[in-house]
């Protein structure tokens, strides 16, 4: 099935259209040619080059005069929810910051978009959430506030008969200024390759086993689930093979041709084979979509935008 001729000349508004994803989603719904309005918290993106066509708007998701507003402009036939925040760390730091951002800023989009029945959300959850029944044991205030996200956003969707998705993405890799390890893992490189003398980058274990999907091909598949989805149902956006951090790390520096140092926490044991099965993208594989960019060319890009950068987030 081809999702772009579902989607040409539709209103999609997508929100942290800044953001590492968001802007990769911008571009590939722009190319679509859908009629792309990006929302973004602060600085409105250089429309020029590849953003052009794509219209912006600065709001606070929690302005409960400005962003209806807005949504009766953007007037949306679909909507990507991105924004929020996704720092593991940084939640432990400002736990509250993270539910106003990642919970409340949910309900005040719905309820923005509760004047638009018809039009289909998309809301970008987290292979990191959790159910939430007992015993409540959220690893960490980051998967506490994407579990009652997704709670909410399914909830709410029966309660109002909104059409709302949600998708589980694994860690997304790719060119731009993402947070995750691969990317952390590039900048060092490249700050190594400058002349930088880091401390040992730190990670928790070798044998922690996670799924890799690059950003354009989650993109991708969003569009795919815009088209042929299901209202109140949730999907993994994953690739369906899992790795080791070890051979994530090993993968980085070879494709560079540089070694930097790591220290490894190994604070989890080795693997006895008994590990749950990796998530597998079913729905989507259904309708014909796959990742179309290898492990490794998500890497080397990863690898190129930070060299490019000097080795620092832009």
């Amino acid at each position: 099935m081809d999702e772009g001729e579902a989607l040409l000349g539709r209103a999609i508004l997508v929100t942290g259209a800044a953001g590492f994803t968001g802007a990769h989603a911008c571009r590939y719904f722009a190319g679509l040619g859908m009629k792309v309005a990006g929302l973004v918290h602060n600085r409105i993106p250089d429309t020029s080059g590849a953003d052009a066509g794509i219209r912006y708007y600065s709001c606070d998701l929690l302005d409960s005069r400005q962003l209806p507003a807005i949504v009766r402009e953007a007037a949306p036939d679909y909507v990507l929810h991105l924004g929020g925040k996704n720092s593991v760390p940084e939640s432990w730091d400002d736990p509250l910051l993270y539910m106003q951002t990642n919970v409340f800023s949910l309900l005040s989009l719905l309820e923005a978009l509760r004047p638009f029945p018809d039009c289909r959300v998309l809301i970008a959850g987290s292979r990191l959430s959790v159910p939430l029944a007992p015993p409540y044991r959220p690893p960490h205030p980051y998967s506490l506030s994407k579990s009652l996200q997704k709670a909410i956003a399914l909830s709410w969707q029966a309660l109002f008969n909104q059409f709302i998705m949600v998708a589980e993405p694994s860690n997304l890799t790719g060119p731009g200024p993402s947070t995750g390890i691969c990317s952390l893992l590039a900048q060092r490189v490249a700050r190594a390759e400058l002349g930088f003398m880091d401390e040992p980058f730190r990670l928790s274990s070798r044998f922690v086993r996670r799924d890799f999907l690059d950003v354009r091909d989650a993109v991708r598949a969003y569009g795919y689930l815009f088209a042929y989805g299901r209202s109140g149902e949730e999907y993994p956006v994953c690739s369906g093979q899992e790795r080791s951090l070890l051979e994530v790390a090993e993968a980085v520096q070879q494709l560079a041709g540089t070694r930097i140092p790591l220290l490894w926490g190994d604070s989890d044991p080795q693997p006895s084979g008994g590990e749950a099965k990796p998530a597998e993208p079913e729905f989507l594989s259904r309708l014909g979509w796959k990742p179309l960019i290898p492990f490794s060319a998500s890497l080397t890009d990863v690898i190129g935008y930070f060299r490019g950068t000097k080795g620092e987030f832009q």
